[in-house]
């Protein structure tokens, strides 16, 4: 994969999806229960207003996938939604260790979600997707590669 682009903040995580999901009419992100859930309805609150259909997977659940709407608490998940969409985005959760995803598996899934063809984007943290190989098994178009600097401060 070649870099495209640098930026820094939460700002350029969500500026930097934005931009690569402007054609997208339908994407589901797919992430760990908990772990992940919070970060797919993050990135998707800039989005909000696009007129895009959202969609969040709990693991490899393709079936129990749930709509993700925009409510006065910000975006939450909803009712249950069929996961077919154009874009899929692949949350690196599912990429640690302990969660023990089958990438085959979850490549095959992409496969259905995506149908004839779409995007599927990566959004990761400290690389873990290159740390994990999975560059060589997902056909990422694009992947978002954040890396956190932590400052704990006390009184």
């Amino acid at each position: 994969m070649k870099e495209i682009s640098t930026s820094s903040g939460l700002g350029g995580i969500l500026n930097a999806f934005r931009d690569i999901t402007k054609e997208s009419k339908r994407i589901t992100f797919v992430g760990t229960p908990g772990f992940c859930t919070p970060f797919a309805e993050l990135i998707a609150y800039p989005i909000r207003d696009a007129g895009k259909e959202m969609a969040f997977v709990a693991n490899l659940d393709s079936n129990d996938a749930k709509r993700i709407v925009f409510t006065s608490h910000g975006m939450q998940l909803a009712e249950n939604v069929d996961a077919a969409a154009d874009t899929v985005v692949i949350l690196g959760g599912l990429a640690m260790p302990k969660i023990s995803v089958d990438v085959d598996a979850l490549n095959s899934m992409i496969g259905r979600i995506l149908g004839d063809g779409g995007l599927t984007i990566g959004v990761c943290f400290m690389s873990i997707f290159e740390q994990t190989g999975w560059y060589d098994v997902i056909d990422f178009d694009y992947v978002i590669d954040t890396h956190t600097s932590v400052r704990v401060l006390e009184k």
